[in-house]
């Protein structure tokens, strides 16, 4: 066969290929939330646009109804007691494997960060591989924050006196509206380390890479409703997360600081003495993290113990 006829038959098969592909019709992705271990629609069935840096439209988020919070809140709450009582160690191995995970879909993350962000594929990257750096470090200290902060009180009498630290249960967290991976990673997973569950608003403009982490979690070891993750408007979301009953603290950066939004937040946190996590004015997010949210949102329970007697109980309070 001859070189001019290869030729002829190597353009008409890109010919074919690309009238195949004009002939295909786009396969848009579907966004759900992410609530319970699974993906329901909004309940009010609403959504909005998403778009980029440079207003190009990128897809459809649901657009959370405060029912769908109540509903995440039923789920956290459920999830709570098995997930407090697993061990310091079990939850760290479930953590990396979510880091696992996270690393495995590196190219999607760096794609839906870059158009979140308006980033360069370069500095996108930098970003996702930071994210999941910090998910490690987190992972490594679910076993470990009992030491700094708990330990052995020094008490007048034939007593052990040991305080350790318990998590404080459904945390509603706002999650940050510049920084929409990284920044939500920062503020997520020291929540579940130390065995809290939460319910998380992602941010209002650039939603979608918190809801692929739903995808990432939900195929995880992560039990359903650990983590559930609505997306919306914060100012309609948050209010009823911030009052509920149910929800025994709330971290409000996402809400910025000094704003509205922070102070009545505050405000209706304070009927149930939630315990608040008031927003930052300027928060780098690149910037090495200490203990602070891992002990944002603990307990402290003290154990009385008779010393010389081991086959007495002892007695908490």
């Amino acid at each position: 066969m001859s070189e001019s006829t290869d030729v002829k038959q190597s353009d008409a098969k890109q010919s074919d290929a690309k009238q195949s592909d004009a002939r295909r019709l786009s396969v848009f992705k579907t966004y759900k939330l992410y609530v319970g271990g699974k993906f329901p629609r909004s309940e009010s069935g609403r959504v909005y646009e998403v778009q980029d840096s440079k207003g190009t439209w990128l897809a459809n988020a649901p657009l959370s109804s405060r029912k769908d919070a109540r509903d995440a809140v039923v789920a956290a709450r459920k999830a709570f007691g098995p997930w407090s009582g697993a061990t310091a160690y079990n939850r760290g191995q479930i953590l990396y494997r979510i880091a696992e995970m996270l690393e495995g879909r590196r190219d999607q993350f760096v794609r839906d960060v870059a158009d979140a962000e308006g980033l360069s594929k370069s500095r996108a990257a930098a970003v996702v591989d930071a994210a999941v750096d910090r998910w490690v470090w987190y992972a490594g200290w679910t076993d470990k924050i009992a030491q700094i902060a708990g330990g052995g009180n020094p008490v007048a009498g034939p007593y052990f006196n040991l305080s350790t630290p318990e998590p404080t249960g459904v945390v509603a967290v706002v999650a940050p509206q510049d920084s929409s991976f990284l920044g939500l990673v920062s503020v997520l997973a020291p929540v579940i380390a130390t065995g809290n569950t939460t319910v998380v608003v992602a941010s209002e403009k650039s939603p979608l890479p918190a809801l692929t982490l739903g995808e990432v979690l939900a195929t995880s070891d992560l039990p359903g409703g650990v983590v559930n993750i609505l997306t919306g408007r914060a100012a309609e979301i948050a209010p009823s997360l911030a009052a509920h009953q149910d929800v025994n603290a709330i971290d409000l950066t996402g809400a910025g600081a000094g704003t509205d939004l922070a102070r009545d937040l505050e405000i209706a946190a304070a009927d149930n003495l939630k315990r608040v996590l008031r927003p930052s004015s300027a928060t780098d997010w690149t910037a090495p993290q200490g203990t602070e949210r891992l002990t944002a949102f603990l307990e402290t329970k003290t154990v009385w113990h008779p010393t010389g007697s081991l086959g007495a109980s002892g007695s908490a309070y």
